[in-house]
């Protein structure tokens, strides 16, 4: 399979795919919210209770 990153490091695209990832637990927590706004307390909520990938699962992602 080849790569359409062209065989670079991820750096950029890893980043992008984190915030596209966080763009869409956003997307989810406000269609489940019954209220007009996301309330700032759940947006705290949905960004800050992430894990983060280790350094061996960033590794095996690459």
């Amino acid at each position: 399979m080849v790569s359409s990153t062209g065989g670079r490091s991820g750096g950029h695209d890893d980043a992008a795919l984190d915030e596209i990832d966080l763009a869409g637990e956003l997307m989810i927590a406000a269609t489940a919210s019954s209220g007009d706004r996301l309330p700032t307390e759940r947006i705290d909520e949905v960004l800050l209770d992430r894990t983060e990938p280790g350094p061996a699962d960033r590794e095996a992602d690459g």
